[in-house]
């Protein structure tokens, strides 16, 4: 088994926390895990050794030693990576190029959830809740400002907040009270990504979802309010110690609790989306909006993902147990669809 931690996003110091759960959580009784650390520039080390994931001789993947070393066979590959070149469809891709199951929601899927535009768009298709928001792209920015700014005071005007497309974790997010702000925050959104949101500011509770399963045959936990002592939920305040709070169940209404729940199946499966997911919500009086879905969610023993399924009666170790069974399912249906 071949688990897959670090990565080349910024959210690369979360991916090592969440990998060191899942690693100490495997049974060795029944799993082997090879552990391969994937640099900020994108090297691949098993053991400080450099290793390519490559098709074998019959086509199935193994993991190849660059030093000279022997081919290490792999069954399945756990990607513990959060944000672009680990949550975005390009692992995913690999893994399905070289033929391996792989933790969680396929290519598709994880590209959809990875770009919030494209998220967007997928839920109000599938008629889902979700803010209005204005999508910029670097080039225009930069090649006319004052009419971006204008889209923006159209839609969605102010106060709004301002964010990277392809990236998670709050990184590169910040608040756009006014018009005098847009500048600024657009540049920091584009130092990470070359598509920026600016969403309209929603105001309200926050509420998350857990959801475990393929296709039809769901698990989904019971909601959960994260609150906590700031503004907004900024990256220091979901990582540093006791910044947050996770409340579950949340105190909210059964009605609004069930809704939330069915809304989050429902945009699992809008997606495409397999294995886990953690869909966030904004929670306004008794309306609900979706914020995002996150394929491979925080993973270490205490994260939200785990926490609102621990709820649900799923403890950590069963959880991964189940994630790697729901691989090898998910890998036995693209065999049985082969071209």
């Amino acid at each position: 088994m071949l688990v897959l931690k670090g990565g080349r996003s910024s959210e690369h110091e979360v991916s090592l926390s969440s990998a060191q759960g899942v690693v100490a959580a495997l049974d060795p009784a029944r799993y082997e895990p090879f552990v391969v650390l994937i640099s900020r520039d994108g090297a691949w080390t098993l053991e400080g050794e450099p290793v390519a994931l490559a098709p074998g001789v019959d086509g199935s993947g193994v993991l190849m030693s660059l030093a000279g070393g022997p081919a290490l066979q792999v069954d399945v590959v756990f990607p513990v990576l959060h944000g672009p070149f680990g949550e975005d469809g390009t692992i995913q891709g690999l893994c399905d190029t070289v033929d391996l199951p792989c933790v969680g929601a396929g290519v598709a899927a994880s590209a959809v959830a990875m770009d919030k535009a494209m998220f967007k768009s997928v839920m109000r298709d599938a008629g889902l809740p979700v803010a209005e928001e204005q999508v910029v792209m670097e080039h225009e920015w930069r090649d006319d400002p004052e009419t971006v700014a204008a889209r923006v005071v159209e839609c969605p005007g102010f106060p709004a907040f301002c964010k990277p497309a392809r990236l998670g974790s709050s990184v590169g997010i910040s608040p756009v009270p006014s018009a005098d702000a847009l500048a600024a925050a657009l540049d920091l959104a584009f130092a990470h990504d070359s598509k920026a949101l600016v969403e309209r500011r929603v105001t309200g509770r926050e509420v998350e979802v857990a959801v475990l399963g393929n296709g039809g045959d769901l698990q989904v936990s019971p909601v959960g309010e994260v609150t906590y002592d700031a503004d907004w939920y900024d990256y220091e305040t979901k990582y540093l110690p006791n910044r947050m709070r996770l409340v579950v169940p949340a105190d909210i209404p059964d009605a609004v609790a069930e809704e939330a729940r069915e809304l989050s199946r429902r945009a699992f499966q809008a997606i495409g989306c397999a294995g886990m997911a953690r869909v966030d919500f904004f929670l306004q009086g008794e309306r609900l909006i979706i914020s995002e879905l996150n394929t491979i969610p925080g993973f270490t023993p205490t994260s939200v993902y785990s926490r609102l399924l621990a709820a649900g009666g799923v403890k950590y170790g069963d959880l991964v147990d189940r994630l790697i069974e729901l691989a090898v399912e998910s890998g036995a249906e693209r065999e049985r669809h082969r071209f």
